[in-house]
């Protein structure tokens, strides 16, 4: 299984556009729609071997091995709203977030009233300090959905609320695909 290189990339006098060319094989390139500037994206590159090189223009760069999903490399193609959470927990919770999370989206990602699916789970490959900061990415086709989906069936909102117990911080950072 590739491992995934998350680079933050801010484009000082570029296009967006420009900072997606990169000779490696995207996950997905994602520009902000709220949580970023205008001028900000996210490039996610799975690889196996030896990491990318970094772009002069990146702002941070994570190595992320993926948990229960993506379980293949497959870019990201749908259109719509991709959602990067990020969830800071104990490195001791992190096996039981990864498995609420997995069985949260059973009923989550079949809801009536929306469209979502969570496409990868992410943790860093090292942790120095205890706390594990965990990566979501979840596609919605839009922002009803993605408001519509905050009262999932109660099953995953029971699995939600135990792994919200878990989490120490968490924010969010909404993007659509770069070209869509």
């Amino acid at each position: 299984m590739p491992q995934y290189l998350f680079e933050h990339l801010r484009s000082p006098g570029r296009t967006l556009e420009d900072l997606a060319v990169e000779p490696h094989r995207h996950w997905g390139v994602f520009a902000g729609l709220f949580g970023f500037a205008r001028n900000e994206l996210y490039r996610v590159t799975a690889f196996t071997g030896e990491v990318p090189p970094a772009d002069r223009h990146c702002v941070t760069s994570e190595i992320w091995a993926p948990t229960v999903r993506p379980v293949s490399d497959e870019p990201c193609t749908r259109s719509g709203l991709y959602v990067f959470r990020r969830f800071h927990v104990l490195e001791d919770d992190v096996d039981e977030v990864v498995a609420l999370s997995a069985e949260a989206w059973r009923t989550f990602e079949h809801g009536e009233d929306y469209a979502a699916q969570p496409m990868g789970l992410f943790r860093p490959a090292a942790d120095a300090d205890g706390i594990v900061r965990l990566m979501l990415v979840t596609w919605y086709d839009g922002f009803a959905s993605w408001e519509t989906s905050r009262t999932p069936a109660p099953e995953a909102r029971e699995n939600f609320a135990r792994r919200h117990a878990l989490t120490l911080t968490t924010y969010a950072v909404a993007t659509r695909r770069l070209g869509d």
